[in-house]
């Protein structure tokens, strides 16, 4: 899982499991691939293009959201997916669109879950998941020690949402020098954010104990689990079962 490679070569490495179907909706910026057990993009394009008009008119009335870097006040008129954006980015000290592909994501997910007890939706390396049996996610940053890593994730953790931010792949911002920190919560929201605060802190493999502090502080809003990767250093706190990629 590369966090926003703008090629999206990581969709290339696994193929749907039998008795599912992967497609792509593209809307504007938003380009997910859906994992689920039959064909759902005409739907996903309405619930898509649902959310981005709300998160638009939101930005067109609010025009300081998109460019902060720090946390807004809350906005109860706000809709469902900005208000989860501001209530993430206050609980971990970021601008709300941090949290954006993640809420995005964990919202698709959450309107297409009575079409589909088996879903991934993937928006740009954030993913949300919900699964009727176990699922290996894989962490594509650097191998340690010549072997690739995945995340075990068993049928009783779903629904739940992994989101990755990283300073070395992609385009996403961060003013640290992660190869990746990829966070596990139930909120897209949460997970997005956590990983950007996180991701920020990683200034070099001397830093992933604070990492990892920072961490067990973000339990209190809903942080499960996190994995980071420095150059040769990794740090893995919480609900985290790791397993080898063959």
């Amino acid at each position: 899982m590369i966090h926003r490679d703008t090629q999206r070569t990581y969709r290339g490495l696994s193929e749907p499991a039998q008795g599912e179907v992967r497609f792509a909706v593209t809307v504007e910026e938003s380009d997910l691939l859906v994992t689920a057990r039959r064909d759902l993009s005409a739907e996903t394009a309405q619930v898509l293009n649902r959310l981005r008009g709300q998160l638009k008119n939101h930005i067109l009335l609010h025009p300081e959201f998109r460019p902060s870097l720090t946390p807004l006040p809350d906005d109860p008129s706000a809709p469902p997916l900005v208000g989860d954006m501001l209530r993430a980015a206050r609980a971990c000290q970021v601008g709300p669109m941090a949290a954006v592909a993640g809420t995005i994501a964990q919202h698709v997910a959450d309107a297409l879950a009575p079409l589909s007890p088996d879903l991934l939706v993937e928006n740009g390396g954030d993913v949300a998941l919900r699964s009727t049996r176990e699922r290996l996610v894989a962490l594509l940053a650097r191998p340690v020690q010549g072997a690739r890593l995945a995340l075990r994730l068993a049928p009783r953790e779903f629904p739940v949402c992994l989101c990755t931010s990283s300073a070395t792949v992609g385009h996403s911002l961060s003013f640290g020098a992660a190869d990746m920190v990829t966070v596990k919560a139930r909120s897209g929201a949460v997970a997005d954010a956590a990983a950007t605060t996180l991701g920020n802190l990683a200034r070099g493999e001397a830093h992933l104990p604070l990492v990892l502090e920072r961490a067990r502080e973000l339990a209190r809003v809903g942080v499960l689990g996190v994995f980071v990767q420095v150059g040769e250093k990794i740090g893995v706190w919480g609900d985290m079962e790791l397993a080898a990629l063959e």
